[in-house]
């Protein structure tokens, strides 16, 4: 039955890739790779609820009789992971370099779609071949991949608020500056106010939960220092990037709390967190391709790291969903006309976000947690709060580095 399962999942995603394949044209490249991100989502889904009885027939992965369940539904996730992450990360190899669309890889960046989820397809399927040792190791190197993935979420967030906040001081209007005001203030506002929210889910009466308790203070008191930092007369800050940091922290505070294990007492959400598992997962998938989509499509337009040399500055403010029109002819030849983004950066984003869809759908391989649960366990606690940390350094840096390196131009 599971085989027959298999086959059926696989044979409707490989129909499906055909028949879109062939609409993917040049400005829908990026939305295609998103879409095939997606694809190994739903893929890992599928064998996570009803692969393990499947995998336990395969020799060369029970070998042992002390496997659980959770052990083959974490190792179906991890190797249709592996597949993905091979497949973009040898794109991203491959990309490495391209300056101008006359380069011969710009079209196979944009093109070749059949041929590309043929290796794709192929490649998952070959992981489930590969030794559980190499998977396993595999597994451990997408903890660190899944933190780097977070930290260039945190980058593009700091990243785009920075812009945010520079396209409307620019307008030089008394509207505009009091946009900026007053979108800050209810910022802080549900900074604090959420804050206070996490002191009554998380903190628990009767219950010695100074754990909680210092990571929800830490977070209100990173708040009011982005605060006084960006307001001090030597810092060039801003309000508004303070306040969005400040609500991004808030956020990653609750989500890193709500990842504690069920049976912990602290865990004040964890009665009704057992009830809603399937909305769980559904919302974990959803999270995760929405990072994604965001972090490729902001490949095109972010000022940071990830335009390449020959595209100019200006690129940032091209649409998101398009790439730039083909080459001019001049004089019979197509003039080199510079790519805007880095198609070697694009690809490392997925190759990152595989391994940490691969934590997320695993419980981060090491939860006690049931199976229909994902991304549970003290791992994911730490990973989140730190990731909030490791945001609120960055931001401060962003503010007190022109102070400190001021030989140095920063944009």
């Amino acid at each position: 039955m599971s085989c027959c399962l298999a086959s059926c999942c696989a044979s409707a995603t490989c129909g499906l890739c055909s028949s879109v394949a062939s609409g993917i044209s040049r400005k829908s490249a990026r939305i295609a790779y998103c879409g095939l991100f997606g694809a190994s989502l739903v893929v890992s889904w599928i064998l996570r609820e009803a692969g393990a009885p499947l995998l336990e027939k395969f020799p060369w992965i029970n070998t042992s009789d002390t496997y659980t369940k959770e052990w083959y539904q974490q190792q179906a996730v991890l190797r249709v992971s592996f597949g993905n992450f091979l497949f973009f990360g040898i794109y991203a190899l491959i990309m490495i370099g391209v300056k101008d669309q006359n380069d011969r890889r710009d079209s196979w960046h944009h093109g070749g779609w059949g041929l590309k989820m043929i290796v794709w397809f192929l490649l998952v399927v070959l992981m489930f071949f590969v030794p559980n040792v190499i998977v396993s190791i595999y597994g451990i190197i997408s903890k660190f991949g899944a933190g780097a993935f977070l930290l260039v979420q945190v980058v593009l967030l700091l990243d785009a608020t920075h812009n945010w906040n520079d396209s409307w001081v620019e307008k030089d209007e008394r509207k505009w500056y009091m946009a900026l005001l007053v979108i800050s203030v209810v910022c802080y506002i549900a900074t604090y106010a959420f804050s206070g929210i996490l002191f009554i889910w998380f903190n628990p009466s009767g219950h010695d939960c100074g754990l909680n308790v210092f990571f929800i203070v830490m977070t209100m008191i990173l708040a009011f220092v982005f605060a006084i930092i960006a307001l001090h007369p030597a810092v060039n800050g801003s309000l508004l990037p303070a306040s969005v940091i400040s609500v991004y922290c808030a956020y990653v505070c609750y989500t890193g709390l709500s990842s504690e294990p069920h049976d912990y007492v602290c865990n004040g959400l964890h009665n009704k967190s057992k009830a809603v598992n399937a909305s769980t997962l559904i919302l974990g998938m959803l999270t995760t391709v929405l990072s994604v989509l965001y972090s490729a499509l902001r490949a095109g337009s972010s000022t940071t790291f990830l335009s390449p040399p020959s595209s100019p500055r200006s690129g940032g403010k091209e649409a998101l969903l398009e790439d730039p029109e083909d080459g001019k002819k001049k004089n019979g030849e197509a003039e080199a006309r510079p790519v805007s983004y880095s198609y070697s950066f694009f690809h490392i984003i997925f190759a990152l976000a595989s391994m940490y869809a691969a934590m997320l759908l695993s419980g981060w391989t090491d939860s006690s947690e049931s199976a229909s649960l994902i991304d549970v366990g003290w791992t994911s606690v730490w990973v989140k709060i730190c990731t909030g940390w490791v945001t609120a350094g960055l931001y401060i840096w962003t503010l007190i580095a022109p102070l400190i390196l001021q030989d140095r131009e920063f944009y």
